[in-house]
């Protein structure tokens, strides 16, 4: 569950969102408050707001949003208490406050507005409330056995590490079995494989890197494997046959139907093979003699 809160002033506006009668809205929490629609609610957190007249941002807006999942499974008397332990953790008080759900989008999640202003007067502290909220919904989806935002990290970083390890498996079969002799070719051969190779492209034409778009995920080249950087498969590449991969005077290769820069490090890369590739063959051309 992720937790997000700040102070607002604009009360009547962002109590009228929640009370959105288009995204099926409905009350699961009213503390101190007997009205029955925005702009009385509005009203009442006014008066009270009047006794502090130095504190402009009079009101707290929290969202609690359960994973998805989650949502599917609470009802309303589940959402009361997952706000009412939040409001606890948060050492709220006795302040005028109300809650709707949203379940619009498959995605349920908690609107929660609080008058920062107290019967007294006094205004809620509210120094670092967005991490405090963070803290304050991971402790209460905890205590509610509810999935955690460091248990959805946890998740998203395994299946991350799982579509990399997928990735450069398919990058080295691409390379060792079949062998490609050109960019191009290259993006071919990932393509049948279900990987969609994006060019890196920067604003002066020069071709950076790649990304790799696969299952949902996309990621730079660097991210999967340190031998799929923009220059590591370009050596590669000239490694199958630094001829075929075309590259003019102004080292430019045509990239996709489009003539493109090779940048520094690329060409780098390939240059130096290809320097090795020239004293090789005048070594074995003198060894011969």
């Amino acid at each position: 569950m992720i937790g997000k809160g700040k102070s607002i002033s604009h009360t009547g506006a962002s109590m009228l969102y929640g009370w959105n009668q288009e995204k099926e809205v409905e009350v699961v929490l009213k503390q101190h408050l007997v009205g029955e629609n925005p702009k009385e609610i509005t009203g009442e957190f006014k008066m009270i707001q009047q006794l502090n007249h130095n504190c402009k941002r009079n009101t707290m807006s929290f969202v609690l949003s359960p994973t998805i999942e989650d949502g599917k499974n609470l009802n309303k008397k589940e959402l009361t208490k997952i706000t009412e332990r939040f409001i606890k953790k948060m050492e709220i008080g006795e302040r005028q406050a109300i809650a709707f759900v949203h379940r619009d989008k498959e995605h349920t999640h908690i609107h929660l507005y609080v008058n920062r202003i107290d019967f007294n007067g006094k205004a809620y502290k509210d120094n670092f409330i967005g991490k405090r909220s963070q803290q304050a919904a991971e402790h209460v989806a905890q205590s509610m056995d509810l999935t955690t935002v460091r248990t959805v990290q946890i998740e998203k970083s395994i299946e991350q590490q799982n579509i990399r390890s997928e990735i450069k498996q398919i990058h080295s079969r691409v390379m060792t079995e079949l062998k490609p002799k050109s960019f191009d070719r290259y993006i071919q051969l990932m393509k049948k494989e279900n990987v969609k190779v994006i060019p890196s492209i920067n604003r002066s034409n020069k071709l950076q890197g790649f990304r790799f778009e696969y299952k949902g995920h996309n990621l730079k080249g660097s991210e999967i494997h340190r031998s799929m950087s923009g220059g590591k498969i370009g050596l590669q590449l000239s490694n199958h046959n630094i001829i075929e991969m075309k590259i003019d005077k102004d080292n430019q290769i045509k990239l996709l139907g489009k003539l493109t820069q090779l940048s520094p490090n690329i060409i780098t890369s390939i240059t130096k093979k290809a320097i090795k590739q020239i004293i090789k063959k005048s070594l074995d051309i003198g060894i011969g003699i």
